[in-house]
């Protein structure tokens, strides 16, 4: 394809590089930044945007996905708060439904705004959210939402920007969340519940419980031995989000937390920490996901901005070591992993 190169000499090029960028685009020309052995290059080229699949660029597939996903888990609700009421009565099913609903689709929701409104601050178009169907009772109802960049990603501040904006709203409201599902679930003594464990009316949670969600339990003394918490449909709300904050900011593949170490390690170094991702879901007995990873990574790597060149700023830095602590708060973690591990 017929290209055009310029050396670039003038050390202080991001900011123009990102104007240019734009410019471009809206002519139908892309330029990227390449680093060769005699120094900096501006490559610009001719391009024809992708189209996008007829299902995702029409305006009804966002909505009927969203009714769909509303539909699952209103239905979820609606049978986890029946089911939880054959033992304790915790209120009228679908009230409690009306609830989880708002708890979970809050959660994905504002995580999805989150995307939404830091690419408007950089002036980049997205597509409405995509919400995914689950498999409601016998599962999750929603395997979470994911939005489009309709623009070219300019320089690896805005992918960061734009990836850690999510995950960080997203996490504000599955805490406030887990604090009132903590406040409202019921518990049990320790003998009445041996019993019901012992007719399988009452089945131990074991996909493990997030340090957040554990916090939270003990803010209202609802932790440690001697009883035993109900999974109320509100505190399983809260448990989602969690799970799916901690999926998202994994340094794998293009989830969130992939694109930001790519912006911070490079594309070689977060092909690495992608299969370190993979081996901590593996670690968890997230098999599945583990799996998904790998076969669309290897598909499509990484995003790559057009300024791959200009370095992450400090304060970007710091921020990705408090996503790192983030991430390790919200992972579902077994009450008996550590033991495991160490012995």
């Amino acid at each position: 394809m017929y290209a055009l190169e310029f050396r670039i000499s003038d050390n202080n090029f991001k900011s123009k590089f990102e104007d240019l960028a734009r410019r471009l685009e809206n002519m139908s020309y892309v330029c990227k930044l390449e680093q060769m052995d005699d120094g900096k290059y501006l490559i610009i080229q001719k391009f024809t945007p992708k189209k996008q699949r007829k299902w995702l660029s029409t305006s009804w597939t966002p909505r009927i996905l969203f009714a769909i996903v509303i539909t699952f888990v209103m239905i979820d609700g609606f049978y986890r708060t029946a089911g939880t009421n054959s033992i304790i009565n915790i209120g009228d099913p679908l009230e409690m439904a009306g609830i989880y609903t708002l708890s979970l689709l809050g959660i994905l929701g504002v995580h999805e705004l989150g995307h939404i409104v830091a690419a408007k601050i950089h002036r980049l178009k997205t597509t409405w959210p995509f919400f995914i169907p689950g498999i409601p009772i016998i599962g999750i109802p929603t395997f979470g939402a994911f939005i489009q960049s309709r623009g070219l990603t300019i320089n690896r501040e805005i992918l960061f920007d734009v990836a850690i904006a999510g995950p960080i709203a997203g996490l504000i409201i599955a805490i406030i969340v887990s604090m009132y599902g903590a406040y409202t679930a019921p518990i049990l003594q320790e003998d009445i519940a041996q019993g019901l464990f012992a007719e399988s009316r009452l089945i131990e949670w074991n996909q493990g419980e997030p340090l957040f969600m554990t916090a939270s339990l003990a803010l209202f003394g609802k932790g440690g031995p001697g009883h035993e918490v109900i999974m109320t449909p509100v505190l399983f709300a809260a448990w989602i989000g969690f799970l799916i904050t901690f999926l998202n900011l994994l340094p794998a593949w293009q989830l969130d937390g992939g694109h930001m170490a790519r912006t911070l390690l490079g594309s070689k170094l977060h092909r690495y920490a992608t299969f370190g991702s993979m081996a901590i879901l593996v670690l968890l007995n997230y098999w599945l996901m583990a799996m998904l990873i790998l076969v669309l990574s290897s598909r499509n790597p990484s995003a790559t901005p057009l300024d791959d060149i200009s370095p992450l700023s400090k304060n970007r830095k710091l921020a990705y070591i408090g996503i790192i602590g983030l991430a390790i708060l919200c992972a579902p973690i077994p009450s008996n992993f550590m033991f495991n591990f160490l012995s």
